[in-house]
């Protein structure tokens, strides 16, 4: 093989970087949110646009893509991780809890939208096979953009996050029947319907009850295995095995790869390992799904647009009324306000990616024409490029009221996110001590240790700890930082520390940070870093010693207490003045005299 050819075989990721790291963040500037940039950027990138510009400039083809397909099971990959971290962040008992709108909202969304846009196809002309494929793949939407747009905005804890994922998951559920439909439908097929779905569904429940008794025996010990290694190589891959190979599972057995990397998120949800994976896996995911989003907007045919301008317009107007009509109206008909209701239709009234692989399948079987199925998948296209729009749109004519603090409808389901108040950094025995004295103060609170025999050892205590490396950006903020109020750091290592309170502050300037600190050397280090308290290991011990002394001498208990807490402020006073006047200019000593004291 030539070196060009080699460069050749690289050019369409080279493409899809250089679309994340240059023009996703241009794009961002003018306010255009990354998945839109990524449809952008691949309908400009793809072969109907400059693509198509190949024959007249070859050099062209080296800032195109030729053929999305390359990229397509890159990007099923990312939408896989995707649904692994919803997974991580729902846990098995919210989703029981969730039932009702799964299988119930879910259910019906399926089933009406199916009627009534396959009634309108046979009305227009079409077979009733025909119509009811088109109906089917029509009624799906498309659980990567909306997940990933409500993800970015934090809103899938809300009542628009709550039904847009229960009828996306139902969808994803109802793939399986909607494939084995299509060779059924298929002209001259012998087989029956019902056998055929019968065994379908056979055949995706047992993968699923693969997954689900493999991972409740295999998961846990091997990311406690992976973990005593301490290396972060190990544990990316680790991380990435599960995600990707729960989804094979599922894909071999007829489902979509989403589904299975959905169910291995549920089982890992209530693990300790659940805040490190979810830190893993949120940069690889971010990347692999903006490779689905960009071939997307790639497989956008504009020629079906400029062939006939009009009757797709007119089309996807159509589609975009008659199904968001109907998501708004059974969100409605559940419970929810018109607000949800509204911004629910938004997200869900567009088609879906399930719908390429559908139509691609009637195709095959000569249930639908190539003209047909060029139309409707021109119109799924364009309405899934629009969705981004019009969810903004919808967020400005459906204002939810900030004296309504949450939907009534959602009153009986758990939040996605635990109410932190401190995050709790080490579980020797100090952070152990302090966990518990925020039990009794009833103070909610996190713990975080990268010992794995720690961390393990305290699950059986049911405490609330994960393990992780607090040194990670990503992984603190999973933690929830953001929320909490104040973050206690117990380990002895000094070093760790001052990273670690360097980390906090960069990512919360206003959050309290308490300190375990060598001595007041290092006390007043910690001072200059920022930290609101620390506490000198040193100075506290010769405190309880002076305390334990003068209650033994005979001295009240009151006036010694009293006496201990001014001065204990006093040497607080000092060391945060020491630490104002000194500046950076004692930073090298005090690391200098720490390292020989650690030494030594």
């Amino acid at each position: 093989m030539s070196g060009a050819q080699d460069i050749g075989a690289y050019k369409d990721g080279i493409v899809i970087l250089a679309t994340a790291a240059i023009a996703v963040p241009l794009l961002q500037r003018l306010r255009i949110s990354p998945v839109l940039g990524y449809l952008l950027m691949g309908m400009l990138l793809g072969p109907h646009m400059i693509g198509a510009l190949t024959r007249f400039m070859p050099a062209a083809e080296w800032f195109t893509i030729s053929n999305p397909d390359n990229l397509a099971l890159v990007g099923e990959l990312g939408v896989a991780f995707l649904l692994f971290i919803i997974g991580l962040e729902l846990a098995p008992q919210r989703l029981w809890i969730m039932r009702r709108l799964v299988f119930g909202l879910g259910s019906l969304q399926i089933f009406v939208s199916a009627i009534v846009i396959g009634s309108l196809a046979a009305l227009l002309g079409q077979e009733p096979a025909a119509a009811l494929i088109i109906g089917s793949s029509l009624a799906l939407s498309s659980t990567a953009i909306v997940v990933e747009l409500l993800a970015q905005q934090n809103r899938l804890s809300l009542g628009t996050g709550r039904t847009s994922f229960s009828i996306l998951l139902m969808q994803d559920l109802a793939v399986i029947p909607l494939l084995m439909l299509v060779p059924a439908l298929a002209p001259g097929n012998s087989e029956s319907l019902v056998t055929g779905i019968a065994l379908a569904l056979g055949q995706a429940g047992l993968a699923v009850g693969l997954i689900v008794v493999v991972g409740y025996l295999v998961l846990r010990p091997l990311f406690r295995l992976v973990a005593n290694t301490e290396s972060s190589d190990l544990f990316v891959a680790a991380v990435m095995l599960v995600a990707a190979g729960s989804g094979i599972m599922t894909a071999a057995a007829g489902l979509s790869m989403a589904l299975g990397a959905f169910v291995a998120g549920l089982l890992l949800a209530e693990t300790e390992f659940r805040r490190a994976i979810e830190a893993t896996i949120e940069p690889v995911k971010g990347l692999l799904l903006g490779c689905f989003f960009f071939t997307v907007g790639a497989g956008l045919d504009l020629s079906v647009i400029a062939d006939n301008p009009g009757k797709v317009l007119l089309g996807v107007a159509v589609f975009l009324a008659i199904k968001s009509a109907i998501v708004g109206g059974l969100v409605k008909l559940f419970g929810f306000s018109t607000a949800v209701a509204g911004r629910t239709a938004a997200l869900l009234g567009p088609g879906g990616e399930f719908a390429f692989i559908v139509l691609g399948l009637a195709l095959t079987a000569k249930i639908i024409t190539p003209d047909v199925a060029a139309y409707v998948l021109a119109l799924t296209s364009l309405s899934m490029a629009l969705i981004p729009l019009l969810d903004k749109a919808a967020q400005a004519l459906f204002p939810i009221p900030i004296s309504v603090p949450s939907d009534p409808a959602l009153k009986d389901l758990p939040g996605s996110e635990e109410s932190v108040t401190a995050i709790i950094i080490g579980f020797g025995r100090v952070g152990a001590l302090v966990a518990d004295m925020l039990n009794v103060h009833k103070v909610s609170h996190i713990i975080t240790e990268k010992r794995p025999d720690l961390v393990s050892s305290a699950r059986t205590e049911k405490r609330p700890i994960y393990y992780g490396d607090a040194l990670n950006t990503s992984f603190l903020q999973h933690c929830g930082l953001i929320r909490a109020k104040a973050v206690i750091i117990t380990i002895h290592d000094w070093e760790a520390t001052d990273n670690i309170v360097k980390t906090v502050r960069s990512l919360s300037p206003e959050i309290t940070i308490v300190a375990r600190a060598r001595d007041a050397d290092h006390a007043r280090y910690l001072y200059e870093l920022g930290v609101s308290d620390a506490v000198p290991e040193t100075i506290e011990a010769s405190l309880q010693l002076s305390e334990a002394a003068l209650v033994d001498l005979g001295v009240p208990t009151g006036p010694v207490i009293a006496s201990i807490h001014e001065k204990r402020d006093e040497f607080r006073a000092a060391l945060q003045s020491a630490a104002g006047k000194a500046g950076r200019k004692t930073t090298h000593a005090v690391r200098s005299k720490a390292r020989d004291r650690a030494g030594a």
